[in-house]
């Protein structure tokens, strides 16, 4: 085994940033390792054999990687190939279920089981809204746009992340402190008040960049960086259909984001997750996204997308 601090990778979102803080927190209590951690995004899979080769690694949720010392994942698209999948087994150290909503709730459950850790209430509520963030469980579009609860506080301040290492500095916050705290923390009011003008802005800026809609499926286009975005805009101003696929900019070029209506789920619904692994991304059955190498081919993957997705909607009446 590499010698070395520990680095706990993490996907870059709400789920995957708690899921990094409980780990490291049991990893710190329990087993006396002072972990580090670090995020990582779809864009850094590339080399996915070769990542971090030599250094001693954790992951959690995020695709399975056979060097990782502890791995957790809930995505169903978690295995890059069929025989990364064959690697996979339960362990005392490593953990997958694809009907977990979200990540930290696998964590903690396995840190219960295998090394006695006792829950503080804090992350019994960190999984919580994990699990409504990350499956997008909230009572309705407008708590999920609106809502002002510290997580939703803090999940909406990331989507103006001053740079791509702040979600590292609040996992390092919410390894000791609760939600409340790190919510009242100045950098994420500041980013909290940033993202709630872009809201507004995205809800305003939303209805021109619909390209079409039919038969239960809109797709829109808000490739400019002029454009700003909001994930639940599409069902906010048309609550009628079922799923949206649309092209958005990001650091690293543009991606294809798919998902369902939570309010107006559609029966049964396609796999959106294992669609998008077609086109070289991943998901779950009700969201999924992908990152093409070009706008044309952004633009091209959510057209195919969007009429796929409208076929199984017509292919289930």
């Amino acid at each position: 085994m590499s010698q070395g601090p520990l680095t706990i990778h993490y996907h870059r979102d709400f789920d995957g940033m708690v899921s990094a803080a409980v780990l490291a927190h049991v990893l710190r209590e329990k087993a006396g390792e002072r972990a580090l951690w670090r995020s990582v995004n779809y864009d850094q899979r590339s080399n996915w054999d070769s990542f971090e080769a030599g250094n001693r690694i954790a992951i959690v949720d995020f695709h399975f990687h056979p060097r990782a010392e502890w791995w957790f994942d809930h995505h169903p698209t978690t295995f890059l190939r069929e025989d990364l999948r064959q690697l996979y087994a339960p362990s005392d150290r490593w953990m997958w279920d694809e009907t977990s909503p979200s990540c930290p709730p696998l964590v903690l459950r396995h840190a219960e089981k295998y090394l006695g850790f006792v829950v503080p209430p804090r992350f019994v509520e960190m999984a919580r809204w994990s699990d409504v963030i990350d499956a997008a469980r909230y009572k309705s579009v407008d708590q999920a746009i609106f809502g002002d609860e510290s997580a939703l506080r803090i999940a909406r301040a990331l989507t103006t992340a001053p740079g791509p290492d702040w979600t590292d500095v609040l996992a390092g916050a919410l390894v000791d402190q609760d939600l409340d705290t790190v919510a009242n923390r100045e950098d994420v009011e500041k980013a909290h008040q940033r993202a709630s003008r872009n809201r507004d802005k995205a809800l305003a800026q939303f209805p021109p960049t619909v390209q079409w809609k039919k038969d239960g499926v809109l797709l829109y286009d808000a490739s400019s960086n002029q454009i700003r975005r909001e994930r639940f805009a599409p069902f906010y101003h048309h609550p009628d259909i079922s799923y949206s696929v649309g092209v958005i900019p990001t650091r690293a070029g543009f991606h294809v984001s798919a998902g369902e209506n939570p309010w107006n789920p559609p029966r049964p619904g396609a796999h959106v997750g294992e669609m998008m692994e077609t086109y070289g991304g991943g998901g779950h059955k009700a969201v999924g996204g992908a990152n093409p190498p070009s706008l044309p081919d952004a633009r091209r993957v959510a057209a195919e997308v969007a009429e796929k997705l409208r076929s199984a909607l017509l292919a289930a009446r």
